[in-house]
């Protein structure tokens, strides 16, 4: 197949029947190992490579040294084998938005980083950080989702084999990965899990193939390095990387400027708290956040409800975000402040970067509660309400408390 881009839902792409593979690569050790390894005899592993496409869903997020070993050593490999590899990204925020193939192609010559949409703008756009609490929606999201999309559009249908690599230190996850698969069609296949295959083995692996260290692959801004237990490894990241870290602090500090309990690493703590400006390489990344900040800032209204259902059980929290006023930090603090006395509000100050925030309603200990806030903040998040918000505000919190009203 010829190298080519096109895009879903539009023209372009269809049912393949010579297909009967997938492979995804996510570009981390794990699937890269399985993909060299192959590569050396693919029939011995049960591959044609004619009937084969290697899949990647680019987040907008790796970190430069993963995109750069796998430009270096993988790609080669793929062009050697004559592999069809197939470069997808989302559209948009909405699923009817459709996904596009940067590429698709038996002789790809770059890894595209990014597509029209990213991980990151909607994360910063709504003035959040990802959540830990459950299934990795983010993941499904900027992944399991385009991926879907592609698999539905070529094959139609038809039964066929998704390789995926999930190594033997994993063993739940094939379960999981059953379990939110919405392609029934398919069949899911785990070899790191059969070869017995963990990280210490895929890490050694690839070390005697290529001669490097292969690092973990996720978005710069992942909270999961926590719960991966590679925290330490992560900050080393952040600290190498210097100007990576002063645009995830400043993603970090944006959503607790709205919500002061969106620490990018949950009950652990935030970025900030874990960077120590006596420390140079710490000091650089905090420079590098000060440097983000001196942007335009924005004046923001958040309210949030904490509802329960008929039958007790809490709902998911409803918000809104309405950008009041745009200026710089200093300036919006002192309206903030100045309006804020006269209701006899208390003002939070963080005077080292510039944030304010003034509670209307903080947040109580039980369900149903509602929460209102005035904050500054840069000025990347967008106005949002989520549906019936409104209704439900003026139901419970109707005459029950101060306004602050903005002129």
């Amino acid at each position: 197949m010829p190298s080519t881009a096109y895009s879903l839902f539009l023209p372009g792409l269809t049912a393949d029947d010579d297909l009967d593979t997938v492979i995804n690569w996510g570009l981390g050790a794990d699937s890269t190992a399985y993909l060299a390894r192959m590569l050396t005899d693919p029939a011995a592993h049960g591959i044609d490579l004619q009937r084969t496409a290697v899949l990647y869903m680019a987040t907008g997020s790796e970190w430069p040294e993963t995109r750069l070993l796998c430009e270096e050593f993988m790609l080669p490999l793929l062009r050697e084998h004559r592999v069809r590899f197939v470069q997808l990204a989302r559209n948009g925020h909405l699923k009817a938005d459709g996904i596009t193939a940067l590429d698709d192609s038996r002789h790809p010559e770059q890894l595209h980083a990014r597509g029209a949409w990213t991980l990151w703008e909607e994360m910063e756009s709504v003035g959040t950080v990802p959540q830990q609490a459950g299934v990795r929606k983010c993941s499904l999201r900027a992944k399991g989702e385009v991926g879907d999309l592609w698999l539905g559009r070529v094959f139609g249908g038809r039964p066929f084999r998704q390789i995926l690599g999930f190594n033997a230190d994993e063993p739940g996850r094939p379960l999981a990965d059953t379990t939110h698969s919405k392609i029934r069609s398919r069949t899911g296949v785990f070899p790191l899990i059969e070869w017995g295959w963990g990280r210490r083995e895929v890490e050694d692996y690839l070390q005697m193939r290529f001669g490097v260290h292969w690092p973990k692959s996720y978005c710069t801004f992942c909270c999961f390095p926590v719960s991966m237990g590679a925290l330490p490894a992560h900050l080393e990241r952040m600290r190498t990387h210097p100007g990576i870290a002063g645009q995830v602090l400043r993603l970090e500090y944006t959503a607790m400027s709205l919500n002061p309990t969106a620490t990018l690493y949950g009950r652990t703590g935030s970025l900030l708290d874990m960077l120590d400006p006596s420390q140079p390489r710490d000091l650089a990344c905090l420079e590098a956040f000060a440097r983000e900040l001196d942007t335009p800032w924005a004046l923001y209204h958040v309210r949030r409800l904490f509802l329960l259902t008929a039958d007790g059980r809490r709902r998911p929290v409803m918000r809104s975000t309405e950008r009041v006023d745009l200026g710089r930090p200093q300036q919006l603090a002192r309206r903030l402040t100045s309006l804020s006395q006269r209701h006899h509000l208390d003002v939070e100050h963080d005077r080292l970067y510039g944030r304010a925030r003034a509670w209307v309603r903080p947040r109580q200990d039980s369900w149903p509660m509602a929460e209102e806030l005035f904050c500054t903040a840069p000025a990347r998040v967008i106005d949002k309400q989520d549906g019936g918000f409104e209704n439900a505000w003026d139901a419970l919190v109707s005459g029950s408390g101060a306004q602050l009203q903005l002129p």
